[in-house]
């Protein structure tokens, strides 16, 4: 059988469906079309026929102009959708498309969630039944509309969505792109609205009668980031579901609870448990794949045990390829994610802005019956990336561009019909006007997107996973120059061997982009050389390094004393803040790549976990004393307290006006002094001083100033006293489970090199290669295997306990997800093993940055 490959397996399974594809209209949302965008399946839609290529949450009418293979005299009879949400929260959208095509007869829709699945939250309001519960609802939702459309007017393009259950908005957000086309005067002369509308107007009863709907669960929406490593789109619902519920051990809702060794009641499992277990059996159903499940977490156990209870007998009977399965919880080891290590992409990921979520579903959600566990919904980072290319382009050049871009919209509005454009459509002067504006051409100049793994037949960003920075430039260069020697263009200046610099890979990107064919065949290249320029410029550079040695000091510091540690985390504070207050106080641009008081907290989380690595016999109330520990948090208080604007951390929720204000009144008494201290004599005559008559008032108003910002500061005390709690947590993960402790110490022999820290994912693949019994590792026993176990095991036909490492094709899921650094180490462990022919596959939850943790943990996707 042949190598496992992610990529092609999802393309495969795309082709397998092309017949539904075919002739039809695609809608994806937004967490598809993050998945679809790495494997580069766009090609393909159209070489399977698709009509158009659409977006499910911005969905119109104008989607059906669109059109790439057919014309105006054949309208699309079908609607294919890709949805990586539940049913119900996609419903209004999907109605919305439907209304949209008045033609459509027959609608496919492809979920990422299971049938079963859509029970994980408990008050969903499709049941066991639910692809066939939902083909009926939405033939009937379709059949009002369709009977409110025969009483509207007959030229209408346009079918308002109306109905309490779908009305929101959002909906009215969406119902303001319009009616319809307008060509001019004389719209009923169009010959799209007349062969799209005018000749069904007789046949609508009949169309209507033979509207049907098919429901498929398509498990293949994820994101490959390479051919072995993929995470699960960030806007879906599997990965947008809650891991923990809020309980003393839960971290986050983005984050599995702290591992104790205690049983978790099947009626308060989180839904993004049921979910992942759900999608991980389907993956491995879909590839042909018979598990041998292991588990290392709490979290973990309980998705074995679900996925377990999933199988069969036939399951596990068929003529499957063997693969073993490793589920780790993202809580064993927080500390890899955190840190800021030697990873090109990694710090490519933290330094890129993205775009921001789409809010729709989330918003829906709220409008309808409050679920469960409805307010810990988790909000991930999108995995799409703005990349500016107003660096490659001078202003000139810009300039020149969008000026062309006005002359060629001129032209292309100008084909549709010629003699009425200039009469006709008066929006055209301002979109021209607009094209010189320096919003459209900011606009023109960003490029968003993922990058794409197999781009033109070359897999960029699973080259770049296990390289580090230097190393990440050397090969972005060597692109380059290929692609300049294609292009036959001459190089700037000779450039020195084994040296990268941001000035050099800057002038090949400008000799590529100078020609507009080579800029479009080489687009792939540029737009990872200007990433790459983008995060070795300031401030991000300066930030990256002060994190990397910030770092490097806490790990050398931690394996000293307790004392010390405590003592340079309170330096990091206070540099933090004086820095911060210097630079509002002269507007300096100098300090921005320094780190803010939300990167120092970040440090005082990787502190935390190490003392409690270190010294894990001083967790009675944390691992520092009470003296350090008092001293930490008034340096806290006092950062708070001293600049809240900068200051939006989710611990004080609740405070922020308060902290304004007292901001404001602070600078406002710093300005009014000195200019009060030249009034505040009193005349020599004045014997009975009169000119302090008011003093009075003015000591009441003191007072209550004094009082207020007193009870500000308790109340801000009290948040950081709730704050270290949660630190105090963090350090004692080891010693919540003594078998994942015991394993955790165990692994420390597989560190290799003493000057840098591997993370846990490298030692334990390492140890399980090298058959080392890891303590805390579960084995999940199969249908059969319990079967032998209990049933045959007295005729001595018992089943032995399989091992991890014997398997040939390895599948590591980490819940909570991973980062680009770990990608890169347990590639660097297989090629250490003894089997370095191993294939590997590595998944998570979502791809993190040092950033991304942070929210997880303190800012918006977090409990605290």
């Amino acid at each position: 059988m042949g190598s496992v490959d992610l990529i092609a397996a999802c393309l495969d399974s795309i082709r397998q469906i092309g017949d539904e594809i075919k002739d039809s209209i695609l809608y994806i949302d937004a967490g598809t079309l993050e998945a679809f965008q790495f494997i580069g399946v766009f090609p393909l839609l159209l070489e399977l026929g698709a009509r158009a290529v659409c977006s499910l949450e911005n969905a119109s009418p104008l989607d059906a102009a669109a059109d790439w293979h057919s014309s105006f005299l054949h309208p699309a009879k079908k609607i294919v959708v890709f949805t990586s949400h539940l049913l119900s929260d996609a419903h209004r959208y999907i109605l919305r498309c439907l209304g949209n095509h008045g033609t459509v007869s027959h609608c496919t829709v492809f979920t990422a969630v299971s049938e079963i699945g859509h029970s994980a939250y408990v008050d969903s309001p499709l049941g066991p039944d639910a692809f066939q519960e939902y083909e009926t609802l939405l033939i009937q939702d379709h059949e009002e509309i369709f009977k409110k459309y025969e009483k509207s007017d007959k030229n209408k393009v346009n079918i308002q969505d109306t109905g309490s259950d779908f009305t929101s908005d959002t909906d009215n957000k969406y119902s303001k792109l319009g009616s319809g086309v307008h060509f001019g005067p004389n719209s009923e002369t169009s010959p799209a609205e007349r062969n799209l509308f005018d000749d069904d107007i007789g046949n609508r009863e009949e169309r209507g009668r033979r509207f049907s709907v098919t429901v498929h669960h398509y498990p293949m929406i994820f994101s490959p980031i390479s051919s072995r490593a993929f995470v699960l789109p960030s806007e879906g619902i599997i990965a947008g579901s809650c891991l923990s519920n809020h309980h003393e051990d839960s971290l986050g809702p983005g984050l599995p609870s702290v591992s104790t060794g205690k049983p978790i009641d099947s009626d308060e499992v989180p839904p993004g448990v049921t979910l992942t277990a759900q999608f991980l059996y389907h993956l491995a159903n879909k590839m042909d794949l018979k598990l041998d499940i292991f588990s290392y977490g709490d979290t973990s156990k309980v998705i074995g045990k679900l996925m377990m209870d999933m199988s069969s007998l036939y399951d596990v009977g068929r003529n499957k390829r063997s693969a073993g399965l490793l589920i780790v919880d993202r809580t064993v080891d927080l500390l890899t994610p955190c840190f800021h290590g030697d990873s090109f992409l990694d710090r490519m990921l933290s330094s890129l802005p993205r775009k921001e979520r789409m809010s729709s579903y989330s918003a829906a959600k709220n409008l309808q019956t409050p679920r469960k566990h409805s307010q810990a919904t988790v909000k991930r980072s999108p995995l799409d990336f703005k990349i500016s290319f107003e660096t490659v382009l001078s202003k000139e050049e810009s300039k020149s561009r969008t000026s062309i871009l006005s002359e060629n919209i001129m032209s292309f509005v100008s084909g549709w019909d010629s003699v009425e454009v200039d009469h006709g459509v008066s929006w055209l002067p301002e979109c021209a006007d607009k094209a010189d504006d320096d919003k459209l051409g900011s606009q023109v100049g960003a490029l968003s997107g993922s990058f794409l793994s197999n781009y033109a037949g070359v897999r960029y960003l699973e080259a770049l996973l296990d390289r580090g920075e230097k190393d990440g430039l050397m090969l972005i260069k060597k692109w380059l120059v290929e692609a300049l020697q294609r292009e036959k263009l001459p190089l700037a200046s000779k450039s020195r061997q084994g040296v990268a610099s941001v000035s050099e890979i800057h002038s090949m990107v400008r000799i590529l982009s100078q020609d507009q064919l080579s800029l479009l065949r080489n687009r792939g290249v540029i737009q990872l050389a200007v990433a790459a320029e983008m995060i070795l410029q300031e401030p991000q550079r300066s930030r990256w390094d002060a994190f990397t040695s910030a770092e490097r000091v806490l790990s050398v510091t931690s394996a000293e004393t307790t004392q010390s540690l405590a003592s340079e985390l309170r330096d990091f504070i206070n540099t933090s803040t004086s820095l911060e207050s210097h630079k509002q106080a002269n507007t300096m641009e100098s300090s921005q790549g320094l780190l803010s008081f939300q990167d120092v907290l970040l440090l005082t989380i990787i502190g935390y976990i190490l003392a409690g690595e270190n010294f894990p016999t001083s967790i009675a109330g944390g691992p520092f004393s009470w003296e350090d520990e008092r001293s930490l948090k008034d340096v806290v208080v006092d950062s708070i307290l001293e600049r809240p604007s900068s200051v939006k951390l989710r611990f004080l929720e609740g405070l922020d006006n308060e902290l304004e204000a007292k901001a404001r009144s602070t600078d406002g008494e710093g300005k009014n002094k000195d200019s009060s201290e030249p009034a505040s004599t009193i005349d020599d005559f004045d014997d009975d001083e009169w000119g302090n008559w008011d003093d009075n008032d003015n000591t009441e108003l003191q007072k209550e100033e004094v009082y207020g910002d007193m009870q500000l500061k308790l109340e801000v005390r009290d948040r950081v006293d709730q704050l270290f709690k949660y630190f105090h947590k963090l350090s004692s993960m080891r010693l919540r489970n003594q078998a994942l402790g015991e394993g955790l110490a165990a692994l420390s022999r597989f560190e290799t090199d003493s000057y840098s820290r591997k993370g846990l994912l490298y030692k334990l693949l390492l140890a399980l290669l090298s058959r080392y019994d890891v303590p805390g590792l579960e084995y999940h026993s199969s249908a059969v295997g319990r079967l032998f176990k209990s049933g045959l095991g007295r005729f001595g036909l018992g089943q032995s306990k399989p091992s991890f490492g014997d398997q040939n094709v390895l599948i590591i899921f980490v819940v909570g997800g991973i980062n680009s650094l770990e990608v890169r180490e347990v590639m660097k462990a297989i090629s250490e093993s003894s089997r370095p022919d191993v294939e590997l596959i590595l998944g998570g939850t979502s791809l993190l940055t040092p950033d991304d943790m942070f929210e997880l943990m303190l800012g918006s996707s977090s409990f605290t």
